[in-house]
């Protein structure tokens, strides 16, 4: 962490990790991801997951589809990392990233996967957020799942499905990612783990080593 001056307020835990995905939280607690490695977000939406990333001096990227949400990570990046340049953050899609193959340390892509169209979507959102891991490197996803809510999600086509909640989504179930695991020439970082919140919604945490 970087030496404070004797009279700076200590951060409160809100400020030091804002509001970081508790999962994301777990693999820093595992020590999984160190100073000096290298970040990257895939999907980082309006950058919850990078306050603490920004404030500690990691090398941190990002990208998001949406203009204002890479100008909120942008911004915060004035904050807590001025010397970072402005052109780690990029308005671009996950599968069609301009960074360099295995570029990154950790690539990032919390809650971005389930928004695919399609199993093409899909798969080249998934190979667009692999290529820039580096071989070693710790890939973290966080996505929508079936698990646990194969009798309260309506069918629409393919693996699109109508949750409780009302959200439309391309969900996943654990063969899927077992086969995928397989075919990327991974190993599971975590066994996979998944969240039914409150017959609502089902989250699943797939966090591999490349």
């Amino acid at each position: 962490m970087p030496l404070q001056p004797k009279d700076a307020p200590v951060p409160t835990i809100q400020e030091q990790f804002g509001q970081i995905d508790i999962y994301l939280f777990d693999q820093l607690l595992k020590g999984r991801i160190l100073p000096g490695m290298r970040i990257l977000d895939a999907g980082c939406g309006s950058g919850r997951n990078l306050v603490y990333f920004l404030r500690e001096a990691y090398e941190v990227y990002a990208v998001d589809a949406d203009a204002q949400a890479v100008e909120s990570v942008r911004a915060l990046a004035r904050v807590f990392a001025p010397a970072l340049a402005e052109s780690n953050f990029r308005v671009e899609a996950v599968e069609h990233m301009s960074f360099g193959d295995a570029c990154a340390d950790v690539v990032i892509c919390n809650a971005v996967l389930h928004f695919a169209r399609d199993d093409a979507h899909f798969e080249s959102m998934l190979q667009g957020a692999w290529r820039v891991l580096k071989p070693g490197g710790l890939f973290f996803c966080r996505l929508g799942s079936s698990i646990g809510m194969e009798s309260r999600i309506k069918h629409i086509e393919g693996r699109r499905y109508v949750s409780p909640d009302g959200s439309e989504r391309y969900l996943v179930d654990e063969a899927l990612l077992g086969s995928l695991t397989e075919r990327l020439g991974a190993e599971l970082a975590d066994p996979v783990k998944t969240t039914v919140v409150q017959n609502q919604r089902s989250m699943t945490t797939w966090v591999l080593r490349k």
